[in-house]
């Protein structure tokens, strides 16, 4: 008898995308390959890993990749491909603050979701930066061009009405796109064009997307940001209504290598270990859920 199978793959910035990979990695080692998930549902760092995942590609390079040494001032969403190439400054906002005050913002409970959303969608908008440098800086970081014949689904927000959306093959967005737009953090990346609207990063919808694995029979969340709002992500779970589930999250050893700034690359290689090790450690718990 058939058994659904959906992976949701959290935002968490270029250490989210290490430790995404060194847990998956972690975890095939051991004989637990999530990646034969029927459903992959990638926001922000968990589009990129869920590309790279539903594309085939080998983790274990794109491990190796990741535990390479780079530079603090160097940074990209992925690193260099698959998780990619280093990015330069054309696209770049000041630094770490446009995102924490965007956070700020999405966190204020006196303010309702979409009007929150609405209001970083416009610091967003507000900040001028390149979307055409972006764009091609976000290719090196893509293993593929098109969408992979798999169940890939990417978030996005759009600006202008704080909405959710939820690209896949047969939306007729190209991968690239979709997975600029989902990694568009507001202040740091420019919201991406698609259609005559623009979009950016899934993660502004807080959470890891887990509510949208509606059939899912059998569910394995990975977020690295949990810390962040464990009780949004544990009531996703739930409003999947999959029976058998499961949430992986960073352990302290985890969140201590990913340091103070998720989009610092020379953080990547110990969040990578750190992922591998946790991987490991959690075979036995993640193979009673999945297999």
């Amino acid at each position: 008898m058939f058994v659904k199978k959906t992976l949701v793959l959290g935002g968490g910035g270029i250490t989210g995308i290490a430790w995404h990979l060194g847990v998956l990695c972690g975890l095939q080692r051991a004989g637990v390959p999530l990646g034969d998930a029927d459903t992959v549902i990638g926001t922000s760092a968990g589009s990129v890993v869920g590309t790279i995942v539903t594309a085939g590609a080998d983790l274990e390079a794109a491990v190796a990749l990741q535990e390479r040494e780079v530079s603090p001032s160097r940074s990209s969403p992925g690193g260099s491909s698959p998780g990619g190439s280093s990015r330069g400054s054309s696209s770049r906002g000041g630094g770490n603050g446009e995102w924490l005050t965007a956070m700020a913002v999405l966190a204020d409970p006196s303010v309702p979701a979409l009007e929150a959303r609405v209001r970083v969608g416009a610091m967003a908008l507000a900040a001028g930066l390149d979307e055409q440098a972006y764009l091609a800086q976000m290719e090196a970081v893509l293993p593929v061009r098109e969408w992979p014949d798999r169940d890939l689904r990417i978030t996005v927000v759009d600006t202008a009405d704080g909405r959710d959306l939820v690209l896949d093959a047969a939306s007729g967005v190209p991968l690239l796109q979709a997975v600029a737009a989902s990694c568009a953090v507001p202040g740091l990346m420019p919201p991406v064009s698609i259609g005559d609207r623009r979009y950016m990063d899934g993660g502004v919808r807080l959470g890891a997307g887990a509510d949208l694995a509606a059939g899912a029979e059998r569910l394995v969340v990975i977020a690295p940001l949990a810390v962040l709002g464990r009780d949004r992500i544990v009531a996703e779970i739930a409003a999947s209504g999959a029976p058998s589930t499961l949430l992986i999250e960073p352990d302290p050893e985890a969140l201590a290598a990913f340091g103070q700034n998720v989009m610092d690359p020379s953080s990547r290689p110990a969040a990578v270990r750190a992922g591998l090790r946790q991987g490991t450690v959690l075979a036995d718990t993640v193979r009673a859920v999945w297999i």
